[in-house]
């Protein structure tokens, strides 16, 4: 199953530390997981909500999960009709993580005002000041060769 998750600058490094094979922990505060099962609804959450955290940058990310493993969670329906997520309770996230069919992707980048910057040179926003723009967003496909450690866009 395709499955997308919005997130926010932090959680999109740690992401990059493994290798993007997973995702971390969840915060003590954040008993839940939720991936999403619609790139609208991922981008939405990416654009309106984490361009306006501190970091104010928000993140699509693409994966796919073992179809027979990612049964176990029942879609929830959270507002509108395209508003659907699986709920991962945070303690079963890393037997989630070892169903995810690497890698993880950026697909989509958006960053807010209060963006201040240089978007990284090893990407295909190569040269983009963020910060020079009141809100930008940037559609990409980003990948990490495990063996040598390169990025490419």
């Amino acid at each position: 199953m395709i499955l997308y998750r919005p997130v926010g600058l932090e959680e999109l490094r740690l992401v990059y530390e493994s290798g993007l094979k997973a995702f971390p922990p969840r915060l003590p505060e954040q008993p839940i997981f939720y991936p999403v099962l619609n790139q609208p609804y991922a981008t939405q959450i990416a654009r309106d909500w984490n361009t306006k955290s501190p970091n104010a940058a928000g993140y699509v990310t693409e994966f796919e999960v073992d179809d027979e493993f990612v049964r176990r969670y029942e879609v929830q329906q959270v507002g509108a009709r395209e508003h659907l997520e699986l709920w991962v309770p945070a303690e079963d996230l890393p037997a989630f993580n070892e169903h995810i069919l690497p890698p993880i992707r950026v697909t989509a980048a958006y960053f807010g005002e209060e963006f201040r910057g240089f978007v990284p040179s090893v990407t295909m926003f190569r040269g983009k000041n963020a910060s020079s723009s009141s809100s930008c967003s940037i559609k990409c496909s980003i990948t990490l060769d495990s063996t040598s450690g390169a990025r490419s866009a």
